[in-house]
């Protein structure tokens, strides 16, 4: 009887393998998408690329989502090359998102590869097109792919002959009834503070308004970001109004474009944000600033400054006072600022007991004890004491 027993036991689990093994041959077959795979992005009609300008964003590459009928993440390749026939590529990132940033550094390297340079002397173009295409895939080995790749997209590219100017950098502003300066998108308005070591990355910490303050009509309080002054594109926001403390971005490049959503706040208070334009996001966090320092005055000085270093027996004069506002303290701001190539420092309370350099990080810094060295020009100059962030912004010529 016992023998009887284990055999029926061994004959159920034979029949339930079996049936496991036919559950896992169970697949999905990936199918090629009918709509298939294009570029959506607007491109500029050339791209200036100099190589003191490398870090900095060249251009997008946005495409639509590709449907391959399984539930699998889809991965998109994005590959450039020298030539239209890509015998020679170069994969510039493989993601699962619609986009990908590529830098003005990452072209240079494809323009050089095309033969093109910048440099008069020699008989190599310093104009010509690059090619870009972006492969969509789901499948991990090579038996097992199933892909689709996009038409070619050229993009004509120039490297300035004799490259000596200075090039203009990305510059963030606020605007909305949260930040300083309302909806008014040209006035005077608070910048960002960009990175020293990377030109997509900006910051800043202070107060931002919110409804919750007594005596507000309970309208929504909110922000977002041009970069000119007096233009409402190009601008950036999150992709819908939002209360989040982080998010992704998106871009409007025209003011025919759709238009960006709000951050919103919640609650009045101080705040740190900061931007990630590589990245496409942005974070949005409550801080704690009621221990931060407060002063008086706080002045630019130094040799590269108009009135050098200040020595109460031989040099009185008295610092480049900066301006504050009644919205936040802590945000300083001096404008047509005329600098000369040498050092200058902030300083507090018109005295050297406290008082902050920066090294040579110019035009945009954290303070340090060291000097900054100044490049000559007139600029409109931000401090932010809290953070201790900087930032010199040329001032437009007529």
């Amino acid at each position: 009887m016992k023998k009887i027993t284990n055999l029926f036991i061994a004959f159920i689990a034979i029949i339930s393998l079996n049936a496991c093994s036919e559950d896992d041959d169970f697949t999905f077959t990936a199918k090629p998408d009918p709509e298939g795979i294009s570029f959506t992005n607007s491109t500029s009609e050339v791209y200036t690329l100099r190589a003191s300008n490398a870090d900095n964003l060249a251009e997008r590459f946005v495409w639509n989502e590709v449907n391959f009928d399984v539930p699998t993440p889809v991965n998109y390749e994005l590959v450039g090359s020298p030539s239209e026939s890509f015998e020679s590529i170069t994969v510039l990132g493989d993601v699962t998102e619609t986009n990908l940033s590529v830098t003005v550094g990452s072209m240079l390297e494809l323009a050089t590869e095309a033969g093109l340079d910048n440099d008069p002397e020699t008989e190599m173009p310093n104009t010509g097109t690059l090619y870009f295409k972006v492969r969509a895939y789901v499948g991990g080995d090579a038996g097992n792919v199933v892909e689709q790749t996009s038409e070619v997209l050229s993009l004509t590219v120039m490297l300035p002959e004799a490259d000596t100017a200075e090039v203009a950098k990305l510059q963030i502003y606020m605007v909305g009834n949260a930040s300083p300066d309302g909806w008014n998108n040209n006035n005077n308005n608070t910048p960002l503070f960009r990175d020293p070591s990377n030109d997509n990355i900006f910051y800043y910490t202070g107060y931002f308004a919110a409804n919750d303050v007594a005596g507000q009509d309970g309208e929504d309080f909110a922000f977002k970001f041009i970069t000119t002054l007096g233009q409402w594109a190009p601008m950036y926001g999150p992709t819908e109004d939002s209360y989040a403390t982080s998010g992704s971005l998106m871009f409007r490049e025209t003011e025919q474009d759709t238009d960006t959503g709000r951050i919103l706040v919640e609650t009045a208070g101080y705040y740190s944000l900061v931007l990630n334009l590589e990245d496409m996001t942005y974070s949005f966090e409550p801080v704690d600033a009621s221990t931060a320092d407060t002063y008086d005055v706080i002045g630019i000085v130094g040799a590269g400054s108009s009135v050098g270093w200040p020595d109460d027996a031989t040099n009185p004069t008295p610092d480049i006072k900066m301006t504050n506002s009644e919205f936040d303290k802590h945000i300083w701001q001096a404008k047509n600022v005329v600098l000369t190539n040498d050092g200058i420092k902030f300083r507090a309370n018109l005295s050297w007991d406290v008082s902050w350099g920066g090294g040579e990080n110019f035009p945009s810094g954290i303070a340090t004890g060291d000097n900054i060295m100044a490049k000559a020009g007139s600029y409109s100059v931000w401090f932010n004491d809290i953070s201790k962030r900087y930032i010199f912004i040329p001032t437009p010529t007529e």
